[in-house]
């Protein structure tokens, strides 16, 4: 059951036993009862000037009167506070009394009247009303009958409020709390978020969103391991952009960037999920293709890249070598690369054969359609 289904009394755990406990913990008896039905007739007569008088000097404290703040509120206060001093001699003091005096803790608490406050006016009214008293009754034992059981009572309604109060700030308490949990874990949620943001930052390269060469040392290691327990081949791509510093010099450094950025877009999309893309130098790249061989390996980066590079960057070309390990036996990271490094190197010079040679046999060369030649 939520908590505004409840009644002040449920909600406080305050039952018709609890009450007579704090009714006799205070000694608060039948005579008590008695002594104060007998002066309800006088305190019904002078009712109205007590809580004039009473709120007179109330609204001399700075803070009493801010806090109670228009007309309006003084009315409804001065309304309130007579029917709390008739219900003091009314001679019941039952589960509705007992939620009455809980209401008017809780709306003490709600306007923020502080306890200081709240006791200094509970003292300013007692004095009143045994001012009151004395005046029209005589000094005899009912008279002092009537004031130590009005003492009693009045305790008896501290104890109310305070209970309030104390519920009011457990809550509050509590409220806080929650929202700083929920707060923690939003910033947690961020911090991770960011965390792993870094993480991406510390290893993709920024203008190509490949894996960058710092990465490539963890991710390999993972990946031969990975090949070694399934006895499974791990290939190598080792590619090199062909004449890119030219590039550089005769288009400028914004076309050589094109160029990166294309073609590491163009080894994400035609790879498998699998596979690993670096950027290893200024214009070299390396794929690890786990579970793949070599011959897998030229179908995917030399074909499928070729077409790539016809319809995206016509007239650039990678050189390519691809080097495989496994199953029988298995090379370092450093071993493989060294090998597909000098077969990319072995395929440039082929090319580079290829070109010269198709010059000098020619008087004028047509422009040859571009592609990636491999090893």
């Amino acid at each position: 059951m939520q908590i505004t289904q409840q009644t002040l009394l449920e909600q406080l755990r305050i039952a018709d036993f609890e009450i007579e406990q704090r009714k006799s913990l205070l000694s608060f008896s039948d005579e008590d009862v008695t002594a104060l039905l007998s002066v309800r007739a006088l305190m019904d007569r002078r009712s109205h000037q007590l809580v004039a008088d009473f709120y007179k000097q109330q609204m001399e404290i700075p803070e009493v009167m801010l806090r109670i703040g228009d007309a309006d509120t003084l009315h409804r206060m001065q309304v309130a506070q007579r029917r709390y001093i008739l219900d003091l001699f009314c001679g019941v003091y039952d589960a509705e009394y007992v939620n009455n005096r809980l209401h008017i803790g809780l709306g003490h608490k709600r306007i923020g009247v502080d306890p200081k406050l709240y006791l200094a006016s509970v003292h300013t009214l007692r004095e009143m009303l045994v001012e009151t008293i004395s005046s029209e009754v005589p000094d005899s034992p009912n008279r002092r009958a009537v004031f130590t059981a009005l003492d009693k009572l009045f305790y008896f309604d501290m104890t109310l409020v305070f209970d309030i109060y104390i519920r009011s700030m457990m809550q509050e308490i509590e409220s806080s709390k929650s929202r700083l949990e929920l707060y923690a874990q939003s910033l947690e949620k961020k911090v991770c978020e960011r965390t792993q943001q870094l993480q991406d930052l510390s290893r993709t390269d920024p203008l190509t969103r490949l894996f960058n060469r710092r990465h490539l040392d963890e991710a390999a290691e993972h990946a031969l391991r990975a090949a070694k327990r399934r006895s499974e081949p791990v290939s190598l791509v080792y590619l090199d952009v062909n004449d890119f510093k030219l590039i550089n010099d005769k288009q400028g450094h914004l076309a050589g960037d094109e160029v990166l950025t294309k073609t590491g877009e163009l080894l994400r999309t035609i790879g498998r999920s699998e596979d690993l893309c670096f950027r290893y130098g200024g214009d070299e790249f390396l794929v690890i293709l786990p579970n793949c061989t070599e011959a897998e390996a030229k179908t995917i980066y030399w074909t499928r890249l070729s077409e790539g590079l016809n319809q995206q960057l016509p007239g650039v070309t990678l050189s390519v070598g691809i080097s495989q390990t496994g199953t029988d036996h298995y090379m370092s990271l450093d071993e493989l690369i060294r090998e597909a490094d000098e077969r990319m190197y072995e395929n440039k010079r082929a090319r580079a054969e290829a070109l010269a040679q198709a010059r000098a046999n020619v008087t004028e060369l047509p422009l040859r359609p571009p592609g990636i030649s491999a090893a």
